[in-house]
């Protein structure tokens, strides 16, 4: 383990920085908050996309640390689950069941990417108004997680990448099979992206990015920063 090692992008073929630390949630935390207090002093509103998962546990000291500049936040998820709010699947239920939501502290807008009893093609359409029409087409701060296939958000590799902002997946390989995930033209846009990904079964897929495996989606994400407990340097 190597705590504070920062590795930049020189010896890598594509543009990332590596943080190997025993805090990952911590430090990903604090430059998360960095990026959107940026975004707000640039624009006068961040926009947001975050994960679901181990990811999200970055969502309530976040909140708490930028105070007011949440409130003028504009938040989306990164992927969502077609199955209702209410569900232990969904992203956005568990965030607002476990207080990293709070009512008497929210962002300024808050985009379900799924809402319950939408068809997916619904789905799909109302999420790409929103997204233009609030985001402008565009996010500013990224907070991505990663599973052990390679995985970000929705978009799985070795699979075709798809048109448009965002896009139904009717076959996750990992169950529920039916999500609604913002697609790569969108992710790309993030001035800064940012990956938590923790735990030994992340490992072969960050040596696989750092290395710039193109199958990967996160490959093509310019000005990746990620937040890791894992010694992948090479």
């Amino acid at each position: 383990m190597v705590q504070g090692v920062m590795i930049t992008s020189q010896p890598k073929p594509w543009d990332v920085e590596l943080r190997v630390t025993r805090d990952p949630l911590g430090e990903a935390t604090e430059a998360l908050v960095r990026a959107l207090r940026e975004a707000d002093e640039a624009r006068g509103a961040a926009r947001l996309a975050v994960a679901g998962g181990s990811a999200a546990a970055a969502i309530r000291p976040t909140r708490e640390d930028l105070g007011e500049v949440w409130r003028r936040v504009r938040l989306t998820w990164t992927d969502e689950r077609c199955v209702p709010f209410e569900a232990q699947d969904s992203n956005r239920g568990s965030a607002h069941r476990d207080g990293s939501l709070m009512p008497g502290q929210p962002p300024a807008l808050e985009l379900p990417l799924y809402l319950s009893g939408e068809k997916p093609p619904e789905a799909v359409r109302r999420v790409s108004e929103a997204l233009g029409r609030d985001f402008d087409a565009g996010l500013d701060v990224l907070l991505l997680g990663m599973g052990g296939d390679g995985h970000i958000a929705s978009l799985f590799p070795l699979r075709e990448p798809v048109d448009g902002l965002v896009a139904f997946v009717p076959d996750s390989p990992k169950p529920p099979a039916e999500r609604i995930t913002l697609t790569l033209k969108l992710l790309s846009t993030a001035r800064t992206p940012i990956l938590l990904a923790t735990g030994e079964g992340k490992r072969e897929a960050l040596s696989r990015l750092l290395a710039g495996d193109a199958t990967l989606p996160a490959t093509h994400l310019r000005g990746l920063k990620i937040f890791t407990d894992q010694d992948v340097r090479h």
